[in-house]
C-alpha cells in the first residue's frame, strides 16, 4: 500500500511505500525538501479521531562532519517502509511486559558533493523517533562535528513547557515556562504542551534520547532563535572515527495525552535488547540507606550494623554502605559484609567513579578502584568473595563518549561478576535498563538528598515532586530516595501522607529508604506492613489523574495487587479525584492511608471501591456501559495518600 502526505505548495513530496503494513500510528511523518539548495525538513502531525494537528517540525536535518562542504542536506528519494512488531520483557521498570507496533521509514539525504546519509524514522502509537546513519562518502573515518537538527514546536506563543537546565549530574528543577535566552542549555527530558488557536491542546510532547551505545556522545539541546524560534540538538562533544554505517542515538519524541506520556516505554522500545545469557540473579528490592540521616555514617561500623538490622526487621533484601567506608572506625568493611551475611541481608557498596569530583577537591573516597579493566576485575572479584551483590558508582563527569564508554564498561564487567549497578551523580536514563538490566537505577534527579545540601529544596519539593512523574521518571528508574519522614540538615514541609506516597509514585528498580531506623520502626503497623512488602518493579503503570507541578495520581500493579499513590504539589488544600475503572478490579475493600490532622500523622481507614454502575437496555438486557464513581480524597497542602487494593 502507498500513503502520501499532503505537503505545502512548492515542496518536494516524498511518499512512503509500505509493505504488509496493517497498522497506521497516529503520528504522521511528512518529509519535505524545499528547493535544491535548501534543507530537507520533517513535519510531524498528530491524528486524533480524524483531526490532524501539526505539532513539531525538524527544520534542519543531517549530521555535520569534517568532510562536508556545507551543512545543507536535501531529501532526494522516496522512503522505504516496513512494519515493526515487537514484544519483550523487562526485569524492572513501569511495565514488565512491553509491546510496540510501528512503522519505520528510511529516507536518503544528500549534499552537493555526493555524500549520503540515511534518515531513519519510526512512528509509534506513543511517539516518533529518528536517527541518522552515515552512507556513501564516509568509507574512511571522519570527525563528527555536530548536527543540524533543529526542533521547532508548532504552537502559538504561550505554550506550556517544563524544562530543566543541563548540569553534569542532571540535578535541577523542571520549572514551568522558564526564561529562555538564546543558547540557553537544557537537559532531557523536556515536556511541551502546545496551544493551537489560543486553546490548550490535550497533547503533550516529551523530548528525550535513547540507545546511546559505545562510541556515542550523549546529546542535549539549546534554545536557538536564529531562523525562527526552536531548539538545536547537539552532541556533548565532537566524535572522531565515525564512518559508513555509523548510526546516531535515537532522538525521541513521546507524543499524546498525559496518560500516554507517563505510561510510555518508547525509550526502552528503541534501545538494544539485552544479550546476557543469565539474568536470574538480577532482583529488584528495597534498600536501607545510611547517608541521608548520617552523612558520614559509613565511617561508623556500629551505625552500619543498625541499618543492616533495619533491613532485616523490615524484610528488605539490601543495605547500602555509602561513601568513606575505607576509613571506617570500629570495624572493617569485611566485618560489615560478614554481619550482613549473618543476618540474611545483601550488602551494596559505594565507589567514587573518579572522573567528576576528586579527593583533592573534597570528594569522598574510595577512589581509583574502577577506572581500568584491571582495577575493576580486582575489585569486583573481591566484592564477590566478600558477599557484596552490587555497587553505587558516583560523581561522573559529563556526557562525552569517554564517559559513556566508561559507564558501559562498568555495566558489562559488573554483569560478568553478577553485580547490580546504580550509576549515580551522572548522565540520565537513555534505555540502558533494557540493554544492561543489572543497571537497577540511576540518579540524574534533584532528589531528597538535597535536603542535605541547601535550604532551597524545602519550599520547592512538593511542586517538584508533582512534576517528576511527567518528566524525569517517564524515561527510566529514578533514585530519588523517597520516604523522608524526619528531617536531615534542612527541614521538609511535605506531609507524612505525601512522603509515603512517593515510595510508590516514584519508580526505581531498587528503592533506597533514607530515613533513620526509628522513623520506620515507629510507624503505625499498617504503614510499616506496606513498607515491609513494598514492590519496586511493576507489572503495569497507569496515570489516573494529575497535571505537572500541581498533582499526580498513579496506579501501579504488582502480582495482582494495585497500589495507588497521589500527591498534592500545591501549598493549598486540594481534593484529588480519580476513577479506578481502568484497573478492572471488582468491588472490594482497600487500605487508604492519607493525611492526618497534622503534618506528621496519618488517617488510616478501610475504603470500599464504589461498585460498578451498569446500564442495560431495558428490552434486551444488553449491557450498554459500565462505570464507577470517582473517588475523591482530600489532601492537605503538600499532602498525599497511598491506597492499596
Amino acid at each position: 500500500m502507498k500513503r502520501t502526505w499532503i505537503a505545502a505548495v512548492g515542496a518536494l513530496m516524498l511518499t512512503a511505500c509500505t509493505q504488509s503494513i496493517d497498522y497506521m500510528p497516529p503520528i504522521q511523518v511528512n518529509v519535505v525538501g524545499i528547493g535544491a539548495d535548501s534543507h530537507a525538513a520533517m513535519v510531524l502531525n498528530y491524528d486524533k479521531n480524524g483531526m490532524v494537528t501539526p505539532f513539531a517540525e525538524i527544520s534542519r536535518l543531517g549530521l555535520v562532519t569534517s568532510i562536508d562542504s556545507a551543512s545543507v542536506w536535501t531529501a532526494i528519494s522516496d522512503g522505504e517502509s516496513y512494519a515493526i512488531r515487537e514484544s519483550y520483557d523487562m526485569l524492572i521498570g513501569k511495565s514488565l511486559h512491553c509491546e510496540n507496533n510501528g512503522i519505520e521509514t528510511t529516507y536518503l539525504l544528500k549534499d552537493g558533493q555526493g555524500h549520503e546519509q540515511q534518515l531513519e524514522v519510526r512512528a509509534y502509537a506513543d511517539g516518533v523517533v529518528f536517527r541518522y546513519v552515515l552512507g556513501k562518502g564516509y568509507e574512511n573515518p571522519v570527525e563528527l562535528k555536530g548536527e543540524n537538527t533543529k526542533l521547532q514546536m508548532l504552537f502559538d506563543k504561550g505554550c506550556n513547557r517544563w524544562l530543566s537546565r543541563w548540569t553534569e549530574p542532571y540535578e535541577d528543577f523542571f520549572p514551568l515556562n522558564p526564561e529562555e535566552k538564546d543558547d540557553a542549555h537544557w537537559g532531557y527530558p523536556a515536556l511541551f504542551n502546545p496551544r493551537h488557536n489560543g486553546e490548550q491542546e490535550d497533547l503533550y510532547v516529551l523530548l528525550t534520547e535513547a540507545n546511546v551505545l559505545r562510541g556515542h556522545s550523549a546529546s542535549s539541546f539549546y534554545t536557538d532563535n536564529r531562523e525562527g524560534a526552536g531548539y538545536r540538538i547537539q552532541p556533548d562533544e565532537m566524535v572522531s572515527q565515525v564512518q559508513t554505517g555509523w548510526a546516531s542515538p535515537w532522538r525521541v519524541l513521546i507524543v499524546g495525552d498525559l496518560n500516554t506520556v507517563v505510561q510510555s516505554t518508547l525509550v526502552t522500545d528503541v534501545s538494544e535488547p539485552c544479550t546476557y545469557e543469565d539474568t536470574s540473579w538480577i532482583k529488584p528490592g528495597v534498600v536501607s540507606w545510611i547517608y541521608w540521616a548520617y552523612n558520614h555514617g559509613s565511617q561508623e561500623y556500629d551505625l552500619l550494623c543498625l541499618y543492616v538490622d533495619l533491613a532485616k526487621e523490615m524484610g528488605w533484601p539490601y543495605s547500602l554502605v555509602d561513601a568513606e567506608w575505607d576509613v571506617m572506625r570500629g570495624g572493617t568493611i569485611e566485618d560489615v559484609a560478614a554481619y550482613a551475611k549473618k543476618n540474611g541481608i545483601k550488602p551494596l557498596l559505594w565507589y567514587n567513579s573518579t572522573t567528576g569530583w576528586f579527593e583533592e577537591h573534597g570528594a569522598p573516597s574510595p577512589s581509583w578502584r574502577l577506572n581500568t579493566a584491571e582495577a575493576r576485575e580486582k575489585e569486583f572479584t573481591w566484592m564477590n568473595e566478600q558477599g557484596f551483590v552490587g555497587a553505587k558508582v558516583d560523581f561522573f563527569r559529563d556526557d562525552e563518549s569517554e564517559q559513556m564508554n566508561y559507564c558501559i564498561d562498568i555495566l558489562e564487567d559488573a554483569a560478568r561478576h553478577k553485580l547490580l549497578m546504580n550509576l549515580h551523580g551522572g548522565t540520565m536514563q537513555r534505555g540502558w535498563q533494557r540493554t544492561y538490566p543489572n543497571l537497577v537505577t540511576m540518579e540524574s534527579v534533584y532528589g531528597a538528598e538535597w535536603y542535605n545540601n541547601v535550604p532551597t529544596f524545602t519550599a520547592k519539593a512538593a511542586r517538584h515532586n508533582a512534576t517528576l512523574p511527567f518528566t524525569r521518571n517517564v524515561v527510566g528508574s529514578m533514585d530519588y530516595t523517597p520516604g523522608t519522614f524526619t528531617d536531615s540538615q534542612h527541614p521538609h514541609i511535605t506531609t507524612h501522607g505525601h512522603e509515603l506516597a512517593l515510595t510508590v509514585l516514584f519508580e526505581s528498580g531498587v528503592q533506597h529508604m533514607p530515613d533513620r531506623p526509628s522513623a520506620y520502626l515507629e510507624m503505625p503497623s499498617e504503614v510499616k506492613d506496606i513498607l515491609k512488602t513494598l514492590p519496586t518493579a511493576w507489572d503495569q503503570t497507569l496515570l489516573l489523574a494529575g497535571y505537572p507541578g500541581e498533582s499526580a495520581v498513579i496506579a501501579r500493579q504488582h502480582n495482582g495487587k494495585w497500589y495507588i499513590a497521589g500527591i498534592n504539589g500545591t501549598d493549598e488544600p486540594k481534593d484529588l479525584s480519580f476513577s479506578v475503572e481502568r484497573l478492572g478490579t471488582p468491588s472490594t475493600r482497600g487500605l487508604l492511608i492519607c493525611d492526618g490532622e497534622t503534618q506528621y500523622s496519618f488517617d488510616i481507614k478501610l475504603l470500599n471501591i464504589p461498585p460498578l454502575n451498569v446500564t442495560e437496555d431495558s428490552k434486551t438486557h444488553e449491557v450498554l456501559s459500565q462505570s464507577r464513581e470517582d473517588i475523591v480524597i482530600p489532601c492537605a497542602p503538600r499532602g498525599g495518600f497511598l491506597y492499596v487494593l
